[in-house]
């Protein structure tokens, strides 16, 4: 004898229905911006990742309307649409504040105070991870390193920069997204709402008068390797290997000196190997097959 699933206590639920469409003037602006990102590309699914951003730029995130907009357009179904929104973070599936506050807490970030950061806001916000601040205007979210390991701790706010920070400082910079206040990012173009961040990654210009200019290029943390390579910094300092004595300086000037570019430290210095070392000599080399 069998039973039904009601029987057993197991809900199914009802399907879920179709995701409704955008007004009709909405979707022919966005048609309008979609036909222009796609023609980018030689493939035309290829251009999905900049349409998602431009469906999020409508809404402040993706939703299922948006999802679908993008389906029909590129002549997708919506589970593929789906699976890539639901991969990037960089897509919010909810409603999203003016403003998204991310905190790295990747390795270097956290112990250079990250996760104090990113408690400090979640206690003074009000808010957990992913969540907005009841009057809309922050999002707050932890996450993955934003490649700016040199400024540790960062915060980015709608993507832009805020290097070196603090619990202290971060609170602030609430507070003042907040107030309405002028919030200056460390470096890179001024700020803008995350709507408009969206459209800017979707591929069209920052209109704003002088803010592609004022994007500028890495901070100088950033090109002090380069700096380096180029043979602009000081000459490095030669660190002998542990335990050893320092060696003579070479009187012969035909000696190779180390040049200002090269990165000299205790791992390039002579280290034993089997064919210096007669302590350690190297295995005979057999015949192929032998043991």
């Amino acid at each position: 004898m069998t039973t039904s699933s009601s029987e057993r206590g197991v809900d199914l639920g009802m399907p879920e229905p179709p995701a409704p469409t955008y007004p009709d003037d909405v979707r022919t602006r966005l048609e309008r911006d979609a036909r222009e990102i796609i023609a980018r590309y030689p493939d035309s699914r290829s251009a999905l990742l900049p349409l998602l951003h431009l469906v999020q730029s409508e809404e402040g995130y993706v939703s299922r309307t948006g999802m679908r907009f993008c389906a029909d357009v590129l002549g997708l179904t919506t589970a593929e649409v789906t699976a890539v929104a639901t991969f990037y973070t960089m897509y919010r599936r909810k409603p999203s504040g003016d403003y998204h506050v991310g905190v790295c807490t990747n390795t270097l970030c956290a112990v250079m105070g990250g996760d104090a950061i990113f408690e400090t806001l979640q206690e003074h916000l009000g808010v957990g991870n992913g969540e907005t601040t009841d009057d809309g205007k922050v999002t707050l979210e932890h996450i993955e390193c934003n490649a700016a390991c040199d400024y540790a701790p960062v915060v980015m706010i709608n993507w832009e920069f805020f290097d070196n920070q603090t619990p202290e400082s971060a609170r602030r910079l609430v507070d003042d997204l907040r107030a309405g206040r002028t919030v200056t990012p460390t470096r890179g173009a001024p700020l803008c709402t995350f709507k408009e961040t969206a459209r800017i990654l979707a591929g069209f210009p920052d209109e704003r008068p002088g803010a592609t200019e004022a994007g500028g290029s890495a901070g100088p943390a950033s090109l002090a390797g380069l700096r380096l390579a180029k043979g602009e910094a000081p000459p490095a300092r030669v660190v002998h290997p542990r335990g050893g004595e320092p060696r003579p300086e070479p009187q012969d000037t035909a000696v190779h000196r180390p040049s200002p570019a090269e990165h000299l430290s205790s791992h390039d210095a002579p280290q034993k190997t089997s064919a210096s070392d007669p302590a350690h000599p190297a295995e005979p080399v057999g015949e192929e097959g032998e043991g």
